[in-house]
């Protein structure tokens, strides 16, 4: 059974936030501007992004409205009714609650009635994942369509008071590192098990991944405060505590981040090696990277292995729409199949390194008849 992504559709939160007015909406630390934005601001490239956040530091839209908005762009640009969608499979770091699962959030935003329902939880390559359980789905006749969805709203975690609650008055660099780096956003595709005559439809080949949460620590994270190994945020006596060490921040182990790179190069090596991939027949490459910093370090490794692909076969939006996590790469591939003119039989060959305990996930796509 084939599988086919038939629509796409993105949301992006409120106007697009400059580098010069983002302490603006997140606001200053203790009153001080950051010694550090403009140095991680120039590594990453990103030069505007949206927040679900206002400058009073309220939230404007919730998590689960961005994805169902996503997901309602999605349908809308589509042939097929709300009502004929069988399955809802969602991915997000952190839902607006912590229980009961995002997806059924997502479900009720929607009003979908009677669905299969899946939520994958992780960080950039949750997506994936939540992707290849949708095509498993309908590759194994379960059902003939499925809505997935992934959506992230970081910049709650980036408000400048969660700072201020720390016990001691200096932000360390891994915990303010990823205030620059994250922004919100939400994208949505829709899968059926047939192509659609009168759309662009983009078969999927194949997804994998390759963990490697065996061998590396801990890099990038929410729940543990530093130095501390055994002990997360629900070991405290509150949660009031739990915030003052810093155990709720979103903290980048920074001093692990090159291990992605190498990683993420290494898995495409081994596609290769399994005749999955044959690199001078990709037309098209869609890679999240987190920065521009490690685009350029992706191309000096591929460059020494001898398997370069042209820089003007990669796409990617990250400078304009920011680094959205999970969403990522559902925005980058709802835009790019937008502003392409695509022809039969081309192939679009998509990335998603992951640095919480590093993950890596790859897919293959060609474009229909």
């Amino acid at each position: 059974m084939d599988v086919y992504i038939n629509s796409t559709g993105h949301y992006l939160p409120g106007d697009a936030v400059g580098n010069e007015s983002i302490e603006d909406i997140l606001g200053l630390i203790h009153g001080k501007k950051s010694r550090l934005k403009n140095k991680i601001l120039k590594s990453n490239g990103i030069v505007q992004r949206h927040y679900a956040i206002n400058e009073q530091q309220e939230t404007k839209i919730s998590n689960s409205d961005m994805a169902a908005t996503a997901g309602i762009d999605c349908i809308n640009n589509s042939y097929l009714s709300p009502a004929k969608i069988q399955m809802l499979s969602c991915a997000t770091s952190q839902g607006d609650m912590i229980l009961p699962g995002f997806g059924s959030m997502v479900q009720a935003a929607l009003n979908l009635s009677e669905i299969e329902l899946h939520t994958s939880h992780g960080i950039c390559s949750s997506s994936m994942m939540a992707l290849k359980v949708a095509v498993n789905n309908i590759k194994c006749e379960d059902s003939d369509n499925a809505l997935v969805v992934a959506s992230e709203l970081t910049s709650r975690l980036f408000k400048h008071s969660r700072y201020e609650q720390l016990d001691s008055n200096e932000v360390d660099f891994n915990a303010e590192f990823l205030r620059w780096m994250l922004s919100d956003g939400a994208g949505a595709i829709l899968l059926e098990n047939r192509p659609r005559a009168m759309a662009t439809s983009i078969k999927i080949d194949w997804i994998t991944s390759f963990s490697h949460a065996n061998v590396l620590p801990v890099c990038m994270s929410v729940g543990r405060a530093k130095n501390e190994e055994d002990k997360t945020w629900q070991d405290y006596q509150s949660y009031a505590d739990a915030e003052k060490a810093g155990a709720l921040m979103l903290r980048q182990d920074v001093r692990l981040l090159e291990h992605i790179v190498a990683i993420g190069v290494q898995g495409f090596l081994k596609l290769i090696a399994q005749g999955k991939i044959i690199p001078s027949k990709i037309d098209h490459v869609l890679c999240h990277f987190s920065s521009k910093y490690f685009k350029s370090k992706i191309f000096d490794m591929l460059d020494t292995a001898s398997i370069s692909i042209p820089e003007s076969k990669w796409y990617t939006n990250l400078y304009q729409r920011g680094n959205t996590g999970c969403a990522a790469i559902f925005i980058m591939l709802d835009e790019f199949i937008k502003t392409h003119d695509l022809k039969a039989g081309e192939t679009i060959f998509c990335m998603v390194p992951e640095s919480g305990r590093f993950n890596c996930a790859y897919m293959h796509l060609t474009v229909a008849g």
